[in-house]
This record gives C-alpha cells, sequence and structure tokens, in this order.
C-alpha cells in the first residue's frame, strides 16, 4: 500500500463472518486500530452500502481481510468467503488489499472484551461488537507483523 503524502496510511480491516463481518479502521501512524461497527451478511452478500459509508467516512489508502486458517494453516470453508469478500473489495473500489492471518483473534477479542468489562469500560451488551473487536486485532497485526501480511493476487 502507498503512503499518503504525509506517510500515513488509514487502513480498514475485516473479519468476515457468515451472517456478521467485524470492521475497524486504524492508522500507520499510531499502529492502532478502534472498532467501527458491524456489517451484516445477507443472502446476496454484504451490506455494500455501509461499507461504501466507510469508505467515504475514512478514505483509506488500503483495506485488511482476516485470512482464516486452521491452527495448523491449513485452509477451511471460512477463508473461501473471506477470498471472495476481499476480492469483491478490490474490485469494486479498486484500493489494495491484505491478508492477515486471524488465527485465535476472536479468543482474544473474548479476553480484551472481558477485561473491558472488569474495568466497567465495556457492558454485556456490547458483547455484538466483538467481530468488530477482531477486526481490531487483525489490523493490529497487520501494522505489527509486516512480514505476515499477504496481498491479494488480482489475478486469480
Amino acid at each position: 500500500m502507498d503512503a499518503q503524502q504525509d506517510g500515513v496510511l488509514t487502513v480498514l480491516a475485516f473479519d468476515v463472518g457468515a451472517r456478521r463481518t467485524g470492521v475497524a479502521v486504524g492508522n500507520s501512524l499510531s499502529g492502532s486500530a478502534r472498532p467501527l461497527g458491524i456489517l451484516d451478511v445477507y443472502d446476496a452478500g454484504p451490506d455494500w452500502p455501509a461499507v461504501d459509508a466507510w469508505m467515504r467516512e475514512w478514505m483509506p489508502n488500503g483495506l485488511v481481510v482476516g485470512n482464516p486458517l486452521t491452527q495448523d494453516g491449513e485452509n477451511q470453508p471460512a477463508r473461501d468467503r473471506a477470498m471472495h469478500f476481499a476480492r469483491s473489495l478490490q474490485q469494486r473500489y479498486g484500493k489494495p488489499v491484505s491478508l492477515m492471518d486471524e488465527r485465535n483473534t476472536s479468543i482474544e477479542a473474548a479476553q480484551r472484551f472481558a477485561e473491558s468489562r472488569a474495568r466497567g469500560e465495556a457492558k454485556r451488551h456490547q458483547a455484538d461488537q466483538l467481530d468488530a473487536w477482531a477486526a481490531v486485532i487483525i489490523l493490529e497485526r497487520w501494522f505489527q507483523q509486516p512480514h505476515n501480511r499477504t496481498d491479494l493476487d488480482v489475478s486469480a
């Protein structure tokens, strides 16, 4: 992904699921991310108008999609859905798309949520945002582990 004039990248990340997709935003200056929300996924596909709105609001330089591999690093059925979504993002917005290993992000998101609840920073009813927190972790890994990034092969 190319940096903006000031060298800072704004990036949106997605934790793709069958019914919901978590969305996060972050920038390369801080190397951190925050949850944006949940994208509903319907039989016909994701809620593209919601993605369009986030794209207009944040004007990201690139996009990151969680790559759901098994614990052994093998493919699984959820990976097909994530790859299809990643290709659709690239075709729709013409932005670079990277894949980032998402193993254990749901577990880590649940742990972070529990810690936030213990500190009084989160409420039980916010548990539906766990997918967005998983997207935060995916994006933080993308910033912290550039050697583990995989650019989407646009020829596939």
